[in-house]
This record gives C-alpha cells, structure tokens and sequence, in this order.
C-alpha cells in the first residue's frame, strides 16, 4: 500500500486508495470494508500526502504525524478517535509537542488519529515508510 495513493472523500467516512483513474473518475476502494467505487469529479478529493498539520515553525507533512504516532504507539493503534477533546489533544501533544494549538482544531485531531487508526488496521507500516522515501531521495 503508497501513501501516495491514499485520499480522502468529502462527504464518505473513512479513507481510500486510488486503484485507477479514467477521465471521468476515480476507481477508489475504501481501507475499511475493500468495497470499490467511482468518485467524480464533482466530488472533493484530498491526498494525505498533501495534507499538513500547523506547528509553531513549519507546516508538519501528515506522513511525518503518522510516524511520530508509530513511534509512540510502537506501531499499534492509538487511542480511540471517540476519546474526549482533552484526552486526544493530550496524545497528540505527546506526539507533536509543537503544534500550533489555535490553527489545529479537536475536530482535526481527531480526524488524524482516526486516519492514522485506520492505516494501522489496513496494515500501513510507518517505519518503512521512512527507509522507503530515503531510498528514493538516493536514486
């Protein structure tokens, strides 16, 4: 599974990965239950790998969330999206301690450690991401 293939679908639950594309659509299927659809392109698409979170400094690559999770998490799954507002932005402190507290909201939040969840559950392994993007930085 690329994380490069991996959207996100205003209005559908859940994440998707990009199996193919025509002119008119995307043919995605969702991480959760592996049923197939078509999404057009009336429909808001977001790539993960396009996603970033604020911090103090620099904008932090959602990619980069995701590894500081499995690092934390030691490559299990985190704490339930469903967790209060205190409990989650606690955890995600701990994983990103410079974030930017006032541009990040709980819903976004809990939106990542939802996402982050799913990708463990699909099988998406984070500390070979890391080895596989310094690989092709080499080449």
């Amino acid at each position: 599974m690329e994380f490069s293939k991996i959207i996100s679908v205003t209005g559908k639950p859940g994440l998707f990965q990009v199996i193919s594309q025509s002119k008119n659509a995307i043919i995605a299927e969702n991480l959760l239950d592996k049923k197939r659809l078509a999404i057009n392109a009336a429909q808001n698409v977001s790539l993960l790998e396009n996603i970033a979170i604020y911090t103090f400094e620099e904008d932090m690559p959602l990619l980069n969330v995701f590894k500081a999770m499995s690092a934390k998490t030691e490559g299990k799954e985190a704490i339930s999206h469903k967790e209060s507002g205190t409990k989650l932005a606690s955890f995600f402190a701990e994983v990103l301690p410079n974030y930017d507290n006032e541009r990040v909201y709980d819903s976004n939040i809990k939106k990542v450690i939802q996402w982050f969840n799913i990708l463990v559950n699909a099988g998406m392994d984070f500390s070979k991401k890391e080895e596989v993007s310094s690989e092709e930085t080499e080449k």
